[in-house]
């Protein structure tokens, strides 16, 4: 037991020991979820977190010493989130056909997602901080955690509302809209989009590169739409 705790010390020097420890237990955790069949409950980020935050606790290993090593994945974020339009600009002509239901979708989406998150709030009696940190809960975490800032919330219990609705989404997503009786790829994809983020565009992904793509597609306008309702609905209740 000494020796696995001094080869541990040594590691945790290692600036690649957490990033390396990620991608392989995301690896893992998607080699689990292929096997069990796409299984929602053993979604890989689900898995994923699960199993790097039980490390973290383990071996006392602050969270700040976990992103120095793991920050690469951080920075990559980015580009990936760009590179999501190169599938979309394969729909483009389907894009200009839909593009009055996908406004309609959009617009009742982004309004569901803000009004139902501040109606939980008031009906559990949140206090304002954390009911103001809540509304932006289904849009990517850069852009939730700047809408929180903005009008008075959290952004760091944002980013943590953003991952869990990303991850419920990702996980009851799908099945939800086949038992809703929906199989247009555009639908589902673009649902996940506005809905859960981009986990939830991973998993649209996988349904296919169609609702991966209208999945993306709706996670941006999403964003964008989210960062204006947000402010204009807080200054007009008075918070």
């Amino acid at each position: 037991m000494d020796r696995i705790t001094r080869v541990w010390v040594y590691l945790a020097e290692t600036p690649l020991l957490w990033l390396a420890l990620t991608v392989g237990v995301f690896w893992v955790a998607q080699q689990i979820y292929r096997n069990a069949r796409g299984f929602a409950l053993l979604n890989p980020v689900l898995v994923s977190i699960i199993v790097l935050v039980a490390l973290l606790m383990l071996t006392d290993t602050p969270y700040h010493d976990y992103f120095d090593g793991a920050q690469f994945i951080h920075f990559l974020l980015g580009p990936a989130t760009v590179a999501l339009a190169v599938p979309l600009a394969g729909q483009a002509a389907e894009l200009r056909r839909a593009w009055l239901p996908i406004a309609a979708a959009l617009s009742a989406g982004s309004l569901t997602a803000i009004v139902s998150a501040m109606a939980v709030g008031w009906a559990v009696g949140l206090t304002p901080e954390t009911l103001l940190s809540m509304l932006p809960k289904s849009v990517t975490t850069p852009i939730a955690m700047g809408v929180a800032d903005e009008v008075g919330g959290l952004p760091s219990l944002t980013a943590v509302l953003v991952i869990l609705t990303g991850i419920t989404g990702a996980v009851i997503g799908i099945p939800l809209l086949r038992v809703l009786g929906l199989r247009d790829p555009l639908a589902k994809g673009f649902a996940m989009g506005v809905a859960a983020h981009g986990i939830g565009t991973a998993r649209a992904f996988e349904h296919s590169e169609r609702a991966g793509a209208f999945s993306g597609l709706g996670m941006g306008l999403n964003g964008a739409l989210t960062a204006v309702l947000v402010p204009l609905l807080v200054w007009l209740l008075g918070f």
